[in-house]
């Protein structure tokens, strides 16, 4: 397995909205994808495209959401996870497992339209990384 590029930094938020005008207005982002629910992931996300990656931001869609046990933490909001692409995702998936890896459930569909997992940020360096199969379409 090889690492691919970064495709985004996951950003937990209270409010959408709220980190839309942020990154608008503050940032400066000119292109900020319309926000869309994943009901099946309990979240709330929008994409905010930078020059060389994204930044997904991520809304709980409820108390069952995983985000909101992040958020009760970090009321704020904040950092939540790395994602990167990688060719293959079940290659990737027994790859992580080989090391010794704690992959988080099996794989499903993500925010971009392709299979996901996570693996447990004590395995990671500190950090809930995400690997997500790399979109046919380049983002």
């Amino acid at each position: 397995m090889k690492l691919g590029r970064l495709n985004h930094v996951g950003v937990a938020t209270p409010s959408i909205a709220d980190s839309i005008a942020f990154y608008r207005d503050v940032m400066g982002a000119a292109v900020i994808r319309e926000p869309f629910d994943l009901p099946a992931q309990g979240v709330r996300v929008s994409f905010v495209d930078t020059p060389n990656s994204q930044i997904e931001l991520i809304e709980p869609l409820g108390e069952d959401s995983p985000i909101h046990g992040f958020l009760a933490k970090n009321p704020a909001g904040g950092q939540h996870h790395l994602c990167y692409e990688v060719p293959d995702i079940r290659e990737a998936k027994a790859w992580f497992e080989s090391k010794g890896a704690r992959v988080l459930g099996e794989p499903r569909i993500g925010a971009h339209g392709t299979p996901i997992f996570f693996v447990h940020p004590k395995d990671m360096g500190g950090v809930l990384t995400e690997i997500m199969e790399t979109p046919r379409d380049g983002h």
